[in-house]
């Protein structure tokens, strides 16, 4: 009977034994699948690399209707795949919106953000940032018959300038030209309507977003196409992915010399903004002029 106890407390430490090295086998697993980047070895060991995207923010990044990405940040992203592993059909798109690009980048569920990802100090707490390849600006755009060339004739009196409630224009002139008179609205389609009416002067706001209204609205113009400090659009990684934020910086280093990013503007923004933006927009081999 005492042999047979033996025999039963014997099995039960190794049956703890294993549970116990099962369990840390799992723990290493588990660390592995959740970590926090994958390294470019990994990355051309998968075959694959995982870029997140817009799918519904035309022309940067959008699905067509045959189902296919495309867009300025996706033609960018073709490129880098070509370069990094090969070919451009080995990059896996990821559909991404505003709200989840940090963390898809956190999570691991991709390795590179190319949707028109403006750099801020409270995103770079969270991700790293590569150097840009686009940049924008507050810009104004006024009618053709009365156009606003400067920021102090909004200062003059009966002039007054249309901004969107809550967006960084009205911010900007609320603390740097107190002076000037805001006509203020909750949307982007009554601002517009308001320039239209004549209620306004001129609009100020995003110079990508003002240039393409202009575009499709004879009549009016962005006569001041960029003031009031700049933002910049940028790939980002997770944060301390050090080897593939430097792997980026080199590929738009090298892709600037051959004017890479002004070949996308042509082939995907040209037919919005027109080549007399390239200069306000484009950001070519990472660098700021």
């Amino acid at each position: 009977m005492k042999k047979s106890r033996n025999i039963l407390v014997l099995f039960l430490i190794m049956s703890l034994l294993l549970i116990g090295l099962t369990a840390c086998g799992g723990s290493e697993s588990n660390g592995e699948s959740k970590s926090k980047f994958n390294s470019i070895e990994q990355i051309k060991k998968n075959g694959k690399i995982k870029i997140g995207v817009f799918a519904d923010k035309p022309p940067f990044g959008y699905v067509d209707s045959d189902g296919k990405n495309q867009g300025f940040d996706v033609y960018i992203a073709k490129r880098f795949t070509k370069d990094l592993l090969g070919d451009e059909s080995k990059v896996e798109f990821v559909l991404v919106d505003a709200a989840s690009r940090v963390a898809y980048l956190e999570s691991n569920k991709v390795d590179i953000i190319m949707a028109n990802f403006t750099v801020t100090d409270e995103r770079k707490e969270k991700v790293d940032f590569a150097n840009p390849y686009m940049k924008l600006s507050f810009g104004i755009v006024s009618p053709d018959s009365a156009p606003i060339t400067s920021i102090d004739q909004l200062k003059e009196k009966g002039q007054r300038l249309i901004v969107a409630k809550g967006t960084t224009a009205e911010t900007y002139f609320t603390k740097e030209y107190p002076e000037i008179e805001l006509l203020k609205f909750d949307q982007y389609t009554e601002i517009f309507a308001a320039l239209k009416d004549g209620r306004g002067a001129a609009i100020a706001n995003d110079n990508t977003e003002l240039i393409a209204w202009a575009k499709s609205n004879p009549g009016f113009t962005v006569s001041i196409p960029a003031f009031g400090g700049q933002d910049t659009i940028a790939p980002a990684v997770a944060k301390g992915n050090t080897e593939l934020l430097n792997w980026i910086n080199t590929e738009l280093d090298t892709l600037g010399k051959e004017q890479f990013i002004h070949q996308a503007y042509k082939e995907t923004l040209n037919e919005v903004y027109g080549e007399g933006y390239t200069d306000e927009l484009v950001v070519e081999g990472g660098k700021l002029e």
